[in-house]
C-alpha cells in the first residue's frame, strides 16, 4: 500500500534535479556546432544543437547554371545530414541525462 507524501516529495525533488539538468544540456547543446557536406565536400554546412542553419560552403566548381537543381539537391542533403547529426546527438545526451526513461514532452 502507498505511504504517503514523503515517496512523491523524493520522486518531485528528484524530477527537478533533472529538468535543471535538461535545460542546461539544452542550453549546451544550442552552443555545439554539427558539421556536414555532400558532393565530395562540394557543399558544406555547420547547424548548432537547435538545429538552426549558422554557416554554408558552396564550392565555386559546383555553382553551374545550367544545373541549378543539382546544386539545390547538394544543399539538401548536407542540411539533411546535419540535422540527422545534430537529432543523435541531442538522443545521445537525453539518454545520458535520463538513464533512458522517455519523458513525454522533450523532443529526442
Amino acid at each position: 500500500m502507498f505511504q504517503g507524501g514523503k515517496g512523491i516529495q523524493d520522486l518531485l525533488k528528484q524530477a527537478q534535479k533533472i529538468q535543471k539538468k535538461i535545460m542546461k544540456s539544452q542550453e549546451e547543446l544550442s552552443n555545439k556546432i554539427i558539421q556536414a557536406s555532400s558532393g565530395g565536400g562540394m557543399v558544406k554546412v555547420e547547424m548548432n544543437g537547435n538545429q538552426e542553419l549558422v554557416s554554408l560552403n558552396i564550392d565555386k566548381e559546383v555553382v553551374n547554371p545550367d544545373d541549378v537543381e543539382m546544386l539545390e539537391d547538394l544543399i539538401l542533403a548536407a542540411i539533411s545530414d546535419a540535422r540527422q547529426k545534430v537529432k543523435e546527438m541531442v538522443e545521445s545526451e537525453m539518454v545520458s541525462l535520463t538513464g533512458g526513461v522517455k519523458i513525454p514532452g522533450l523532443n529526442t
